[in-house]
């Protein structure tokens, strides 16, 4: 059995990616809380997971309290990022400024905006979109906070995530779930360009990564992963592991575009169509250089999300 330390991590929010972390923190020893809305998770029974409101500040701090280290992987529905998502924020650096505890934000890329297809941390915000301008506008709430000293934090930026629990993603359902049935693989853009994806288990390392490292504190981190291919590639080489025949659905953009004049989830994707028309490549030399380089290959990371797919329940 792990010895958990006496130090408590607190993972607000319960998707894939804080699940991901929850683990990662559980395989390096941590003590555990996790945090939602409804206080219900499958975690381990040694997990601990209470109900929390990350936009609520007393109801966040409340299950907060004793945090050694807060990570914020909450979620808001994809078409209320900019309703949503900045009070979460405010919420998370109230808690912490209570505790006294470091925050460690898993963001993604949006905030960049179409302009460059290599992705360093010194670009500037250049989103037009009200994703990306969300996106941008948190992580400037949390260093602002940071640089005040009201809290300490650090941000990882992942690229689009694959893996165990992830369905609506790129390469979520509509991807392992379709080769193993033999389906196409239903996607969008252009599959010939080079578009960096991330495994959702490098992603939580690297977080929990921050977490541990005082020079990480006061900036922004590009998540490595395995390597940049093409979108055609990498589902490739989903088929060919499920034993089937690579198959594509392409939805052209004429077709986003109209489907975008009555169903809201389609404007928020015609919105972030950009990141897979061009070149879309992440650099983690950053981290790299500072942290080193510990991720999964491709295959093994495919082997295990195509694995997950076949033996999920429901």
């Amino acid at each position: 059995m792990t010895t958990r330390t006496g130090e408590l991590h607190v993972v607000v929010g319960t998707g894939p990616l804080g699940m991901a972390v929850m683990e990662e923190l559980l395989h390096r020893g941590r003590s555990v809380r996790m945090v939602n809305r409804s206080g219900q998770a499958n975690a381990p029974s040694d997990v601990e997971v209470i109900r929390g409101d990350a936009s609520d500040e007393a109801s966040i701090s409340q299950a907060c309290k004793g945090a050694s280290v807060i990570y914020n992987c909450a979620k808001a529905p994809y078409t209320e990022w900019p309703e949503k998502f900045p009070p979460m924020m405010n919420g998370i650096i109230h808690a912490a400024a209570k505790e006294e505890a470091k925050i460690v934000y898993g963001d993604n890329l949006y905030m960049y905006g179409s302009e460059y297809e290599v992705l360093t941390e010194d670009l500037p915000n250049g989103a037009t979109g009200r994703k990306g301008r969300t996106r941008a506008q948190m992580a400037q709430q949390l260093l602002t906070a940071h640089h005040s000293g009201k809290v300490q934090a650090t941000i990882g930026r992942g690229a689009d995530f694959y893996g165990p629990r992830v369905m609506e993603s790129s390469l979520g359902e509509r991807v392992f779930q379709a080769a193993l049935d033999g389906r196409p693989a239903e996607v969008l853009g252009n599959i010939d360009m080079p578009h960096t994806y991330l495994f959702i288990r490098d992603f939580a390392k690297g977080l929990v990564t921050l977490g541990e490292r005082e020079e990480a504190l006061g900036q922004s981190w590009h998540i490595p992963g395995a390597a940049t291919l093409t979108t055609r590639q990498l589902i490739n080489m989903v088929y060919d592991m499920a034993g089937k025949q690579p198959k594509f659905r392409v939805a052209p953009k004429p077709l986003v575009s109209l489907l975008a004049l009555f169903n809201p989830d389609m404007r928020e994707i015609k919105e972030m169509l950009y990141l897979f028309e061009k070149p879309f490549i992440v650099d983690t030399t950053k981290y790299e250089k500072t942290f080193g380089l510990d991720t999964t290959p491709h295959e093994l990371a495919i082997a295990e999300t195509l694995d997950w797919f076949r033996n999920r329940k429901g």
